[in-house]
């Protein structure tokens, strides 16, 4: 099986003065702007890495919860924060990181389960392994 989502970018001048949009299929993201000054100066608007780091985000955090579901837990809440890393690189820029950054309430769960599965899970969600990056994780497992 099969399943494909869809995103696009419109783009418009130069790297500097010109600027885009991102649009994806499910309308969460609907002409929203970016360019050289959302990326590189942190002016509004969204970026690649952003985009990245959300789904990381989203990916990793669903995954744990079916791994949990899978050992017999569920969570009461899962935070996760994924921090891409953009380096410069030669002549250019690489993605060179993306940290995983998670807050947990798991009843009934030990810590060492629970790093345990985290670790599987950042290791084995979709989006991890489509990333071709160091993925680093920091799990914390609250009461």
């Amino acid at each position: 099986m099969t399943i494909n989502k869809t995103a696009s970018a419109h783009w418009q001048g130069g790297l500097k003065d010109g600027g885009g949009s991102i649009s994806t299929q499910s309308g969460a993201l609907q002409d929203q702007p970016y360019g050289f000054n959302t990326r590189f100066e942190d002016k509004p608007g969204t970026n690649p890495e952003e985009l990245i780091g959300a789904a990381h985000a989203a990916c990793f955090t669903m995954a744990l919860s079916l791994f949990l579901g899978e050992a017999g837990f569920t969570a009461t809440s899962l935070d996760t924060k994924a921090t891409v890393s953009l380096d410069k690189k030669g002549d250019g820029f690489a993605v060179t990181r993306s940290h995983l950054e998670l807050a947990a309430q798991i009843p009934d769960i030990s810590e060492a389960q629970f790093k345990e599965i985290a670790n599987k899970t950042k290791v084995g969600c979709p989006i991890s392994q489509l990333l071709n990056t160091e993925i680093t994780l920091d799990a914390r497992l609250e009461s």
